[in-house]
């Protein structure tokens, strides 16, 4: 590593006269952020649904915190995590970054969903009504990114492709700034994966419109896994943030 560039006094994103004018750190409103590294697990936090009794969520050891959740061992068998509260909402002119790194013990058979939802106790078998998240379905090791208003969604193409046992990290991101293109609006989510030199690639788009941006609807952060057959899968997440411009 170089040596780093001192400032001091600090650096302010917050224009002068303001009350965060002074402040010699970035403005710590100017957005929503959720970030959760694992480093501690508190059920009562998050609405958790299980089919079978038998699956746990529980903290696991490894580097920068990791929460590995477990499924009991029948076919379709669902372990989903939402935060309680709802408490994104996607607004035109504000910008929503997702981002999350994660892996699960089977790339093909196993159902994934990670990102934003409507609350719902079967996230990826009845799939929400609306959300913004990454979705895996079975039989696929393919990740696409997905924006839906009342059970109508545009997809991405691929945004990264699962491995067994394999971590991969990926992120959604809305600049704020839909586009207009023969006459339609277009809301698009860029979707980014980290490539094996650990460098962020722009891999897919999901361009949304009108009909399928959950803009009347509030959010929680989700996580999911779903057996694709009658085998227990894991699914161990490192970290899921969801940060939105207010």
């Amino acid at each position: 590593m170089g040596t780093p560039t001192r400032f001091p006094a600090g650096i302010s994103t917050a224009k002068k006269g303001t009350p965060f004018g002074n402040f010699g750190m970035p403005s710590p409103i100017a957005y929503h952020t959720f970030f959760d590294d694992f480093d501690s697990y508190v059920a009562a936090n998050w609405t958790v649904t299980e089919t079978q009794a038998g699956a746990t969520q529980a903290l696991a050891d490894g580097d920068g915190g990791r929460l590995l959740l477990t499924n009991s061992a029948a076919d379709d068998d669902l372990i989903s995590l939402q935060k309680v509260g709802e408490s994104f909402r996607f607004e035109a002119s504000k910008q929503l970054i997702i981002a999350t790194r994660f892996m699960v013990s089977d790339a093909t058979q196993s159902d994934v969903l990670v990102g934003l939802a409507i609350t719902d106790t079967s996230p990826i078998a009845s799939v929400p009504t609306d959300g913004i998240h990454f979705l895996k379905t079975d039989g696929a090791a393919t990740i696409i990114g997905k924006s839906g208003l009342n059970s109508t969604y545009t997809s991405s193409g691929t945004v990264a492709t699962l491995a067994n046992d394999t971590f991969v990290e990926i992120a959604m991101v809305y600049e704020g700034r839909p586009r207009t293109t023969g006459g339609s609006t277009f809301y698009d989510f860029d979707c980014y994966a980290k490539n094996a030199a650990g460098l962020w690639v722009n891999t897919a788009t999901v361009a949304a419109i009108s009909t399928t941006i959950p803009e009347d609807e509030d959010l929680t952060p989700t996580i999911s896994i779903q057996n694709g057959e009658a085998v227990a899968k894991t699914m161990t997440i490192d970290y899921l943030m969801v940060a939105k411009e207010r």
